[in-house]
């Protein structure tokens, strides 16, 4: 049976949620694999808005297993909010169908506290996390000193591990001019919140492969989008996570084979949230325009999307350093009405034709766009579900944009709800 991973092939906010929810139907689990509550993915089920931001998109489906894999890093105060928010709105959630990686590392509230300081201190230069301790969580992990799920088990070991990372964090805060944390408390809180988030805990690894043997179908949902990956991203206005295909087997506990077909999301043109380079950014009634018909607002922090043209130079990236076999196309219907489209196909720096976006963050401020000029369309795209109901320059529109990102368009989204998509190439057929 084929198993999926599902990944942004841009900046993020792409439209992940709803693709989820839509191939989840065929799928039998659901693998959150990296990032934590930064992201953010809105589902539209007949109706009714639901707002992810650690649950996998899977949860709202029943009958499916969600798993949220060692990759994540998990504030397990933001989970159980989110887990009574569902619940809130007819969602299930029990260890029956929602199972969360031993060995996922914890966020804590000193680590969203060094988040904001850090971006405090950074002023007009600051990278624009969401403050949600995200980046400072996956240093303590690489440093070796930051509590895991696990050791809420162990009173002894959660100790000598609050000790360890104390002895880090409090030097540090003494030079910015903070107070330091009293391992007691600490303690105290996370005494609190462990036999709610315990009953959860599980060696994801080995049900995962216990899954694949039996034929169960997998579903792995990345976070962000590619060019926020800490290495091949946009550096160093990136996630501090590997938001790439690749990471889908490190962060779940499985080997590379795992993965038969990833499907890269793009949108039809293209956002970013925070700070950093946006070759095809429209700061123009234009852009602003696609901001308002888009609804472009962070699903976790609520600021606005910065609005550009379809680039095709980045999303062609994308395709060959995630090993994309399709997109699914979003939100094409934001288009609709407009007169002339333009599709960035390739930059210039000081003259020089260039097929790529440079790692240099001097050459990346440099980067033009080479923009090709489009007829757009008068008619309606939204709602559609096969290419009869689509206007002959939507059609022209999306088959060029293949040919740019050497990648075919496997789905087609045209609206946020559930069913509004046209399946061209389905990734779970064997």
């Amino acid at each position: 049976m084929a198993n999926v991973v599902v990944i942004g092939s841009q900046w993020g906010d792409e439209g992940k949620g709803k693709i989820v929810d839509w191939l989840s139907e065929r799928a039998n689990v659901v693998v959150r694999f990296q990032g934590g509550n930064n992201a953010g993915h809105t589902l539209v089920i007949s109706g009714v808005t639901y707002k992810l931001h650690l649950l996998p998109s899977g949860v709202v489906r029943p009958d499916k297993l969600s798993i949220i894999g060692n990759g994540v890093v998990i504030d397990p105060w933001a989970l159980l909010d989110e887990m009574e928010t569902v619940r809130g709105q007819g969602v299930e959630v029990s260890p029956s169908n929602l199972r969360i990686a031993e060995n996922a590392v914890l966020i804590l509230p000193l680590h969203k506290e060094l988040d904001l300081a850090r971006e405090k201190a950074l002023g007009k230069g600051k990278i624009g996390t969401t403050g949600r301790g995200i980046g400072p969580a996956y240093e303590d992990k690489v440093a070796r000193r930051a509590i895991r799920v696990g050791d809420l088990a162990d009173p002894e070991v959660l100790s000598r591990r609050i000790e360890g990372l104390l002895l880090h964090h409090n030097a540090l805060r003494r030079g910015l001019g903070e107070p330091e944390i009293d391992a007691l408390d600490l303690k105290a809180k996370l005494d609190d919140v462990a036999p709610n988030i315990l009953p959860f805990a599980g060696v994801v690894w080995q049900e995962l492969d216990a899954a694949r043997r039996n034929g169960k179908r997998i579903l792995f949902e990345g976070a962000q989008g590619t060019m926020l990956d800490v290495d091949h991203g946009t550096y160093p206005f990136v996630t501090s996570s590997n938001t790439v295909a690749a990471q889908a087997a490190v962060g779940s506990g499985q080997g590379p084979g795992v993965v038969d077909y990833v499907l890269g999301i793009a949108k039809a043109y293209t956002t970013r949230v925070g700070g950093g380079p946006f070759p095809t950014e429209l700061e123009d009634d234009i852009g602003r325009l696609l901001g308002e018909r888009g609804i472009e607002f962070g699903t976790t922090t609520g600021r606005p999307r910065r609005c550009g043209w379809f680039d095709g130079v980045l999303v062609r990236q994308a395709v060959k350093v995630n090993g994309i076999n399709g997109i699914a196309l979003t939100k094409l219907d934001v288009l609709d009405g407009m007169e002339e489209l333009k599709v960035c196909t390739g930059y210039r720096i000081d003259g020089e034709a260039l097929d790529h976006l440079p790692a240099s963050t001097v050459r990346q401020a440099k980067v033009e766009p080479v923009f090709e000029v489009m007829e757009g369309w008068s008619e309606s795209t939204r709602g559609a579900r096969t290419w009869a109901d689509l206007p002959a320059t939507a059609v022209k529109y999306i088959r060029r944009i293949e040919e740019i990102i050497d990648a075919p368009i496997a789905l087609l989204s045209t609206s946020p709800e559930r069913e509004d998509v046209i399946l061209v190439q389905d990734p779970f057929a064997d």
